[in-house]
C-alpha cells in the first residue's frame, strides 16, 4: 500500500488556498533522500551528486538540494541559465552536451561548468572556445547490449549518445594536444532500474576503461560520472533500490580495479534525477466528470499535459483518493483528463475506491518528469508547483499558467 506523503486533511487545506491540478513537493523527503545518497557514496571524499535539472526544473527544488550539496547537470542553455540564477558555478556544473550548438558550449565554459563531451565532433567546438579547461569529461558507449547476469538491461548500440572506445582514445589524445589535464569518463547504460547491481557492473566497466584509457594515453583521469538510472518503486508491489547496498557494491568495485591501479584518488560522481525526487512530489486533481459507457471512467481536472508520462510509456503511477485510503478497491475506472487524445489516461482499468465528484485524487510518484514534461497542447495551461515545508506549512514555487502566459508568444491579428 502507498500512502501519500500529505494527508487527507491537509490536502483540504492546501486546496481551499491553491486550486487542483498541482504538483506538490516533500522537503523533507527531499533533504532525507539526499543524506542518504552522500552516506552510501561517503567512503569516496569527492563524491558529488549533479541533480539532472531536467528532471526537476525549478529553482526552489535546485535550492534545497545545493543545501544538501548537490551540484546540478544541465544539458541546454535555460538549464544553465537557471543553475546560474540559483547560484551555481564552476565545478559545481556538470554540462552533457547532446547535438550541442556552440552557444551553449561557450554559456557553460563561461561559467566553468565541467564539460561532458558527447561525441568526438564535439572538440571541433571545443577548441574555439576562449581558453582550454583543465578538466573535460567525455561519455562513453560501449555499443553492444549492456546485460547484468544474462539479463539484457539496455542496448547502448542503439542509443544515440556517446563515444566508441577507439574514439575515446583518440579523443583524449587531441584534447591532450589541446591543452586538456586531467578527465572525466561517463557512461548512461539503464533507465529506472532498481537492480542493486547495476551502478556496480557500470563502475566496473567504467573504472576498466579508466585505466586502459590511462595505460594508452598517460591521461589523468579525475572523476568518473556514474550518470543516473537507479530508477524508484512506481508499483506498490516493487522493492526499492538499496542505496547503502549499490555504494557499497561501487567502493568494492573501486578497491578492485583503481586502488591497485594507483588511481585511488578518482572522484565517483552521480546525476541522478528520478532516484532524488521522483517519490518526493505527487500530482494532485480533482475528479471532476463521471461517464459510464463501455466503461467507467473518470475525469480528472489535470491531463497528460500535467503529466506526460502515462501517455508516452504506458507508466504506471499509483492513485490515491484522498479521504478514502482504507475504503475497498471495489470500482474499475479508466482515469482520464480532458485532452482531445484517448491516450489522455492516467489508469486503465484501475481498481480503486468509488469516487465521487468532487474528490481530491493524489497521482504519485512525480516528483521527477513530472511536470518537467508538461506541454500546452489544446491550449491546456500548466499547473502550479507547490512546497511542503518541513514545518508543514506550504509554499507556492511556480504559480500556474494563465491564458495571457499562452497568448504572450503569439503575434494575434489585430480587429479593425
Amino acid at each position: 500500500m502507498k500512502r501519500p506523503f500529505v494527508t487527507a486533511e491537509q490536502l483540504r487545506q492546501i486546496v481551499e488556498q491553491y486550486p487542483t491540478p498541482f504538483h506538490l513537493y516533500d522537503e523533507a523527503g527531499i533533504r532525507a533522500n539526499a543524506r542518504r545518497l552522500h552516506k552510501a557514496f561517503a567512503w569516496n571524499p569527492r563524491f558529488r551528486e549533479y541533480f539532472a535539472v531536467k528532471a526537476t526544473p525549478n529553482p526552489r527544488i535546485l535550492q534545497i538540494l545545493q543545501e544538501e550539496g548537490c551540484g546540478v547537470d544541465c544539458a541546454t542553455l535555460t538549464e544553465l541559465l537557471l543553475a546560474e540564477a540559483v547560484g551555481f558555478s564552476g565545478e559545481e556544473i556538470m554540462f552533457s552536451a547532446n547535438m550541442t550548438p556552440f552557444e551553449d558550449f561557450s554559456f557553460a565554459h563561461k561559467l566553468g561548468a565541467i564539460l561532458n563531451l558527447d561525441d568526438i565532433s564535439d572538440i571541433d567546438y571545443f577548441q574555439h572556445l576562449p581558453h582550454i579547461p583543465e578538466l573535460v569529461s567525455c561519455r562513453y558507449n560501449p555499443g553492444g547490449k549492456f546485460a547484468i547476469s544474462n539479463e539484457i538491461m539496455n542496448t547502448p548500440a542503439e542509443a544515440k549518445y556517446g563515444f566508441t572506445r577507439e574514439q575515446l582514445t583518440t579523443g583524449y589524445r587531441r584534447l591532450m594536444d589541446l591543452g586538456v589535464r586531467k578527465f572525466g569518463l561517463h557512461a548512461f547504460l539503464a533507465s529506472n532500474t532498481r537492480n542493486n547491481d547495476y551502478y556496480p557492473v557500470l563502475a566496473r566497466l567504467l573504472f576498466q576503461t579508466a585505466v586502459e584509457l590511462h595505460q594508452e594515453t598517460r591521461a589523468e583521469i579525475s572523476l568518473i560520472n556514474l550518470s543516473g538510472g537507479i530508477g524508484i518503486p512506481y508499483h506498490p508491489d516493487d522493492q526499492p533500490a538499496d542505496i547503502a547496498a549499490i555504494g557499497e557494491g561501487v567502493r568494492q568495485a573501486y578497491a578492485d580495479i583503481l586502488v591497485p591501479a594507483g588511481m585511488e584518488d578518482v572522484a565517483v560522481v552521480t546525476e541522478l534525477g528520478r532516484y532524488m525526487l521522483g517519490p518526493y512530489g505527487c500530482l494532485v486533481a480533482t475528479a471532476i466528470r463521471k461517464k459510464e459507457t463501455y466503461k467507467n471512467y473518470i475525469g480528472l481536472d489535470a491531463c497528460a499535459a500535467n503529466l506526460m508520462r502515462p501517455a508516452m510509456y504506458g507508466a504506471y503511477h499509483h492513485i490515491t483518493i484522498a479521504g478514502k485510503e482504507e475504503w475497498p478497491c471495489d470500482h474499475v475506472y479508466d482515469v482520464v483528463g480532458g485532452l482531445c487524445e484517448n491516450n489522455d489516461k492516467f489508469a486503465i482499468d484501475r481498481p480503486l475506491p468509488r469516487i465521487d465528484i468532487g474528490d481530491i485524487v493524489v497521482i504519485h510518484d512525480t516528483g521527477a518528469h513530472g511536470f518537467s514534461m508538461g506541454y500546452n497542447y489544446n491550449g491546456k495551461l500548466r499547473s502550479a508547483e507547490l512546497l511542503l515545508r518541513t514545518d508543514g506549512t506550504v509554499e507556492l514555487i511556480r504559480r500556474a499558467e494563465t491564458p495571457a502566459d499562452y497568448f504572450a508568444t503569439l503575434n494575434l491579428p489585430i480587429r479593425k
